[in-house]
């Protein structure tokens, strides 16, 4: 499964953001620059995640962006969902409100879809490691003398 640019750009606009001590917003233009990243880009990811509630802003000269919520109450599985969309492992899948997912193919003749089992089982494996990483763990290691790989693979 590839996530898009969108993924991995809002998500190091998200770690920039929650590297920022106290609550003084940041401008994009200062994201832009930290990460190289286009601002344009940025411009229309922070929409999103604005529209998420997962960010706010502030107007006016010393305005900018910062988290919505700290850190620690901060999701991957929300921050991907919101720039990416459902996370869905083949296109044919869709996920109920309830949370059931539904195949389009489920009822091709007089079968089930032969491989919902296993892509039911990679939706479920990405969702929880996303759901299961916090954007405070994201900022911690990324951070100068933050975990180190062998904490990656044990965390795992």
């Amino acid at each position: 499964m590839l996530f898009s640019t969108k993924a991995e750009y809002g998500v190091r606009l998200m770690v920039e953001l929650g590297r920022q001590p106290g609550s003084a917003p940041i401008s994009l233009n200062t994201v832009a620059e930290a990460e190289r990243l286009p601002l344009s880009y940025l411009e229309h990811l922070v929409a999103k995640l604005r529209k998420a509630d997962l960010v706010t802003s502030t107007r006016g000269a010393h305005g900018g962006y910062r988290l919505a919520k700290p850190a620690e109450l901060i999701t991957m599985d929300a921050v991907v969902e919101a720039l990416e969309g459902q996370i869905a492992p083949m296109e044919c899948f869709h996920e109920t409100p309830e949370g059931k997912v539904l195949c389009s193919h489920e009822f091709d003749g007089d079968r089930a879809c032969s491989t919902k089992l296993l892509w039911t089982r990679v939706q479920g494996g990405v969702t929880k490691a996303l759901a299961g990483t916090t954007l405070a763990e994201l900022v911690e290691f990324s951070a100068p003398g933050g975990r180190t790989e062998a904490a990656i693979v044990n965390a795992a």
